[in-house]
């Protein structure tokens, strides 16, 4: 009874507390009109401070991962200061592009908060539980995994009421306010899960002659090309699903449904979480988790190739059959996109074992560094210069151009699926624990 009660209140109730905090960064697009607005930048000005925040979430995972490895309560108190520090610095700024219009002062200081400082805090707060809960659930580590991921991804369903709330509440139009409230919240729940984050006390870690060693020692426990396939397979899903996802409300209102995209944003929230609660879980039962990655891919093809072929998206207003098939592409898609994080560090445990995890895991979120600056610029560039904007019940929206990312989307997971059925070196054996 103690050991299960040890493994919630050491491993999964502070994993979701980290993971439910730093998880509200996919916010931002709730709010980056009104400060754009606020302090009088362009919307696209101010929606580079997302993707330096998913660049420095990567690169502070794959730098910092050895630190992860060696202090857990170390770094998951400096996630906490750093994503609540960048979240008041972002609010701060607000306040002074507010009172000083187009400000370029006021611009790179949200870019520094929000971007890098706020950065750290994502990189190493997303990686502090995620071994230590692995450890905890050694038998259902999917599952486990699955669940802190989870929490990250249903963090701006769970946050985007509350922010809408708060932004409705500040009449004058003070939006900063709203970011001194959440790092404040923010900082007391990472702060909780950082007390209570502990691992197993009977496990010990490797001891390994120096870092670089241990890691490089690890990834020759089989071809570099394995590990290699793994990240890029990683890197292609993360930017087909940005690709898609930045898009996800115009193709929504493309298909006539404007009325309903707040609805079909949190359903596709949902999915986003369920995924990579469920992929996780399921993948618990293979011997090789990289059959989950292959699922993954082909059902993404699959509704991809369903809607380039009907053309859903530019002759889905009015269509009952290809509104229903659109929608699906969008949750499938996100479905993919969350299993595929969860998925990540398990799969790589199986490969390479628990000895330097922490720091094999961190390097390969540096996929999701590229990826977060790859993902939404390729899909905009893609609409920007292909098709025409039209007026679709009052709205003005690139059907062409939309339909014209699947094109790319298609051959970029075509691509993953040959990496996972052909590079990935099938699992024979578990690696020890």
């Amino acid at each position: 009874m103690k050991n299960i009660q040890n493994k919630w209140i050491r491993g999964a109730i502070p994993a979701l507390l980290l993971h439910c905090s730093i998880g509200t960064v996919y916010c931002w697009s709730i709010f980056s009109q009104e400060i754009a607005d606020y302090i009088g930048f362009s919307k696209g000005a101010t929606e580079w401070a997302f993707s330096l925040a998913i660049f420095f979430l990567g690169m502070s995972a794959a730098f910092l991962g050895n630190l992860v490895e060696k202090n857990i309560h170390k770094s998951s108190l400096i996630a906490a200061i750093t994503f609540a520090a960048g979240m008041a610095g972002t609010g701060f700024f607000i306040w002074y592009g507010g009172n000083h219009q187009h400000s370029i002062l006021a611009l790179v200081g949200i870019y520094v908060c929000y971007g890098f400082i706020m950065g750290i805090g994502l990189g190493t707060g997303y990686l502090s539980p995620v071994k230590t809960l692995m450890l905890w659930f050694k038998d259902k580590k999917g599952l486990a995994t699955g669940l802190a991921v989870a929490g990250f991804g249903a963090a701006k369903a769970i946050a985007s009421p509350i922010m809408q709330k708060l932004l409705g509440d500040n009449q004058n139009g003070e939006i900063y306010k709203m970011f001194y409230i959440l790092a404040a919240v923010y900082f007391v729940m990472m702060f909780v899960g950082h007390l209570m984050l502990a691992k197993p006390a009977d496990w010990v870690e490797p001891q390994n002659k120096s870092k670089e060693e241990g890691i490089l020692a690890t990834l020759k426990r089989e071809p570099i090309i394995s590990y290699i396939a793994i990240w890029l397979m990683f890197y292609l899903n993360i930017t087909c699903g940005l690709a898609l996802i930045s898009q996800e409300k115009m193709i929504v209102k493309c298909i006539g449904l404007a009325g309903s995209v707040g609805l079909i944003s949190t359903i596709s929230a949902v999915f986003n979480a369920g995924g990579r609660l469920g992929f996780s879980a399921w993948a618990d039962y293979y011997k090789d988790r990289n059959t989950i990655y292959k699922l993954i891919f082909i059902l993404s093809i699959a509704f991809t190739v369903a809607v380039m072929a009907t053309g859903g998206i530019k002759n889905g207003d009015g269509n009952i059959f290809l509104i229903i098939l659109v929608l699906a592409l969008i949750f499938v898609v996100n479905a993919g996109y969350g299993g595929g994080f969860s998925n990540v560090p398990t799969l790589l445990s199986d490969h390479y074992g628990m000895g330097s995890i922490s720091a094999i895991h961190g390097i390969t979120l540096s996929a999701w560094a590229f990826a977060g600056l790859t993902g939404n610029q390729m899909a905009n560039f893609i609409v920007s210069r292909t098709g025409e904007f039209i007026e679709v019940h009052g709205v003005k929206v690139n059907p062409v151009g939309y339909q014209n990312v699947l094109y790319v989307t298609l051959a970029l997971y075509i691509v993953s699926l040959c990496l996972s059925m052909f590079l990935v070196k099938p699992i024979k054996e578990k690696k020890a624990e």
